[in-house]
């Protein structure tokens, strides 16, 4: 199994041929006689929102490194072996922004496969929490350049960029009042 598409067989290094297996084009070793399955990355995200203010803020990162450097998202990142997605997201949101959450507080907001780039496609889960959940004080971390609020008011007066895959969600939790996130609860 491989995140990108593959060339040459992760085990033996022999190069792939196409060949049809359950309907579909799929890469495959003839060497080792095994299909090279390309399966979809899974990743973690987490819109923090504080509602202290006259309209709903969002905490975003902006991107520090490859892809979407310069862009705005939410904080959030790829999944380690052993975790639960709840917990990727806790933990990508302490590592980008120094805000700590307890995973359990968490509460699913959506789940989406992200449309392919370089090859490599994410099914990202995404979960959104109270800012009174957490504590800590936002300081860009390990891939951000910058960590901050944003409403949506204050985003669209202002020339930065949004990441387009988290942009739509970004949007959504800023709208949301805390009667809608008590209705994502488990």
């Amino acid at each position: 199994m491989v995140g990108r598409p593959a060339e040459f067989c992760p085990r033996c290094g022999t190069d792939l041929e196409s060949v049809r297996v359950e309907n579909r084009e799929r890469e495959h070793c003839s060497n080792c006689e095994r299909v090279i399955w390309h399966n979809p990355v899974p990743c973690a995200t987490v819109a923090v929102v504080d509602r202290a203010g006259p309209e709903p803020a969002v905490l975003c990162v902006e991107r520090g490194v490859p892809p979407g450097v310069g862009e705005w998202t939410l904080p959030g990142g790829h999944m380690e072996i052993d975790e639960q997605p709840e917990t990727a997201a806790a933990r990508e949101l302490e590592e980008e922004t120094g805000v700590v959450v307890d995973p359990d507080a968490l509460e699913v907001l959506d789940a989406a496969s992200l449309p392919p780039r370089d090859g490599k496609q994410v099914m990202n889960v995404y979960y959104v929490v109270d800012r009174a959940e957490t504590d800590g004080e936002p300081v860009a971390g390990s891939d951000a350049t910058k960590a901050r609020f944003w409403t949506s008011e204050e985003f669209d007066a202002s020339d930065e960029t949004f990441r387009p895959v988290h942009e739509a969600r970004f949007r959504t939790v800023a709208t949301l009042d805390e009667s809608s996130v008590q209705f994502c609860k488990r």
